[in-house]
């Protein structure tokens, strides 16, 4: 434990957090020593008990009481999170002030972590944070709960391995996850529930990750690493309700995605995201050419953003002649070979996307959609060294997006505009999109 003035774990500071910082907590200081305030919102005054002592130039803590609440303040709007789950970690703050406040820690990343200035981003809209819908709960199509010992499926806990139940979440649609203690689960299954485009419920249960082989004892972060490489490794399936894939629209197009695969959890979200990148590829003026338009999408899923560009109609993308969809995900290429079967446009590649798309043909604008670790400078070179003229990267980790664009920054791509989504209302989540072109050509 560290010594310190400000005290240790266990020890009650009154703190006034004054700014908003990635990952939901507020920002303060406490005799000099930065303090990370979780359940806090700037310019409140709180009490709270320090939780985390191991770093010496800072502390975290959570408030255990407001003593000068903020205006924005509001009864909590999710009883999970109100009972210790880690869904909703914003849903004290009212949706309007929410949104300002991620829209700061966007501006916040971009400056500290990609190193762009004021001027940089002038007239870019990137400190702006667009709702997807006017309501804050019931957002939510496609949810994971985990499975108690006595097989009750609900919510973890916020960095616990306990189980929430009997207490709901507000995100998921109406009905979604209503009367799941009818059934019983296998303990320690994971359980995917999803409301298709009609709104029908579908649940499958994941079955229980395999046990870590006994060895060096880890620490924390190994045993996060370890539990999260456990959960994402294959896995039995077991159809509980409804069947094994969900129908999901998207312009004129639908996808069947299996329940358990990956697909945007706000309903509105798929939609957002692609009338966005076909905006933001029509405002990019690419330079004239005699020959078909080449197109790469990028951790590209089921081919969303494919179909968005071919089904376009404006004056860049109808001179588009085909699209490379590059995805490691076989369940995601298996819906994009369905949706795709009769549009001889569409290339679907398996692989890792540094390797695969270094051998595809020379793109004339490149969509990226890589998953919460970013994209990394190996796929950022080879893209970059591809020389496209536009570049569109979508992005739903903050740090990492900022992150991101400033590699692709050292390869002469600005950003000619930056949009936010609050695509995880109730949490501090931020979607962000980002249109790239090279510094040459302006902004």
């Amino acid at each position: 434990m560290n010594e310190s003035g400000a005290g240790g774990v266990g020890a009650e500071l009154i703190v006034r957090p004054d700014r908003p910082a990635n990952g939901g907590e507020s920002v303060g200081r406490v005799d000099g020593r930065v303090v990370f305030v979780r359940g806090a919102i700037p310019g409140e005054v709180v009490r709270v008990r320090v939780t985390d002592d191991r770093r010496e130039s800072f502390l975290r803590g959570d408030v255990i009481e407001v003593l000068e609440p903020s205006v924005h303040r509001i009864d909590p709007l999710c009883d999970a999170a109100r009972h210790g789950a880690g869904c909703c970690d914003l849903g004290f703050v009212d949706l309007t002030h929410a949104r300002d406040l991620k829209g700061q820690v966007v501006l916040d990343a971009l400056a500290r972590i990609g190193g762009f200035s004021a001027a940089d981003l002038e007239g870019v809209g990137a400190g702006e944070v667009l709702a997807l819908g006017d309501d804050g709960t019931h957002w939510r199509v496609r949810t994971r709960l985990g499975v108690d010992a006595e097989g009750r499926a609900g919510m973890h806990a916020f960095h616990g391995s306990s189980i929430i139940t009997d207490h709901s979440c507000a995100a998921p649609e109406p009905g979604m996850v209503d009367g799941l203690g009818a059934y019983s689960f296998t303990p320690g299954a994971d359980v995917a529930v999803v409301a298709d485009m009609a709104g029908r419920r579908h649940i499958t249960e994941l079955a229980p990750p395999r046990a870590r082989v006994r060895g060096r004892r880890p620490g924390a972060r190994g045993r996060t690493q370890s539990a999260r490489r456990g959960r994402d490794a294959p896995r039995a399936h077991r159809v509980v309700d409804g069947d094994p894939v969900a129908a999901h629209r998207v312009g004129d197009r639908i996808w069947q995605i299996p329940v358990a695969a990956f697909w945007q959890a706000h309903r509105a979200a798929p939609s957002a995201y692609a009338r966005t990148v076909i905006e933001l590829l029509a405002d990019a003026e690419l330079p004239a050419r005699p020959d078909p338009l080449v197109a790469w999408d990028l951790y590209g899923g089921a081919g969303v953003f494919a179909a968005a560009m071919l089904d376009a109609r404006n004056d860049v993308l109808d001179a588009l002649g085909s699209v490379h969809v590059v995805e490691s995900d076989p369940a995601a290429l298996s819906a994009a070979e369905q949706t795709f079967a009769d549009d001889d446009r569409v290339t679907l590649h398996r692989g890792e996307v540094a390797g695969v798309a270094a051998g595809l043909p020379a793109p004339d604008l490149v969509v990226l959609d890589p998953p919460r670790t970013g994209a990394g400078p190996t796929v950022i070179d080879v893209v970059a060294d591809a020389d496209p003229a536009v570049i569109v990267h979508v992005g739903c980790d903050v740090g990492r997006f900022a992150r991101d664009l400033a590699l692709f920054a050292e390869h002469g791509y600005r950003p000619r505009a930056i949009r936010s989504f609050d695509a995880f209302p109730l949490t501090h989540h931020v979607e962000a999109i980002a249109c790239l072109v090279p510094a040459h050509r302006g902004v």
